[in-house]
């Protein structure tokens, strides 16, 4: 009774995680800022939380390490989510809030065609079957996007590139399974502030923002959704079952969606409706054949 009574506080957790990073495109999409300057700011303005955090677990500002090796993978998976990011960001200007974080987050199936290629891990027998599934509703939600009048295809295009990017990330965060998960955020959240900085320059320089309400954006951003959010899936994710972890973390898309509608007027039609339930599926089987659990 009490093991399930924990395993459902720790699923709450998971959802309530990826509900809050299901904000984020929200966050996006309000900001007057570039794509890499929010990113710069999402990341920046996460680091004094986390130190905060690290404070009151630990009783020091400094993130110790088991291995040095966790320093180098975090940094180069980093690099593979500042580019996920930047794509992301920039591509819900051309379209849908939810076409960008659904297709974005079908990173699952790069995950294990990346396992196959590099650690020639062999997929499981369902992966075929989600990997047809997936794609099958992403193409339904391209074909019948209502946002390709104007010939905004690229957008989805930004976002599966932003999805394989995003399973790099994923599957190098992975191999670091003996390091703690606060010194993992963290050091990903530094470096991808780092690498943020260099395409932020490109753009004109880092920006300071002109208005509160910007400074809220962004602060609630960074608070929220790399902060709250990514320490809550951390937590949940490792003590509940791989079938109910795939579940939680379709909050983040529906969110996303739910919230489009209502503040972007971003209404999906009928058969785009059934794409988006079809991707889900397809996304839920892809993360429980990935499980090890």
């Amino acid at each position: 009774m009490i093991e399930n009574f924990q395993r459902s506080n720790y699923f709450i957790m998971l959802a309530a995680g990826a509900m809050l990073i299901g904000f984020a495109p929200i966050f996006v999409k309000w900001s007057e800022l570039s794509s890499s300057g929010i990113l710069f700011y999402r990341m920046f303005l996460t680091l004094p939380f986390l130190l905060a955090l690290n404070f009151i677990k630990n009783k020091t500002i400094f993130f110790r390490v088991k291995s040095k090796k966790t320093i180098l993978y975090s940094a180069i998976a980093s690099l593979a989510f500042t580019t996920d990011l930047l794509l992301w960001h920039y591509s819900m200007n051309i379209t849908s809030v939810s076409n960008a974080t659904i297709i974005v987050n079908s990173a699952p199936i790069f995950v294990a065609i990346l396992s196959f290629i590099i650690f020639k891990e062999v997929p499981k027998k369902g992966f075929v079957l989600s990997f047809f599934i997936t794609y099958l509703g992403i193409s339904g939600l391209i074909i019948f996007s209502s946002n390709y009048a104007n010939g905004k295809v690229l957008g989805d295009i930004l976002c599966l590139v932003a999805a394989l990017f995003y399973g790099t990330y994923l599957l190098i965060i992975s191999r670091l399974g003996k390091e703690t998960a606060l010194n993992i955020i963290f050091y990903t959240t530094f470096f991808c502030c780092i690498f943020s900085i260099i395409p932020t320059v490109i753009e004109g320089g880092v920006k300071i923002p002109t208005s509160t309400i910007e400074w809220g954006n962004l602060i609630l951003l960074a608070f929220l959704c790399q902060f709250g959010g990514q320490f809550l899936i951390t937590i949940g994710i490792a003590n509940i079952s791989a079938s109910s972890g795939s579940i939680g973390l379709l909050m983040q898309p529906l969110t996303a969606t739910i919230l489009a509608s209502f503040i972007f007027s971003e209404f999906l039609n009928i058969t785009q409706l059934l794409f988006v339930g079809i991707t889900f599926l397809g996304i839920y089987l892809a993360r429980i054949n990935l499980s090890k659990k």
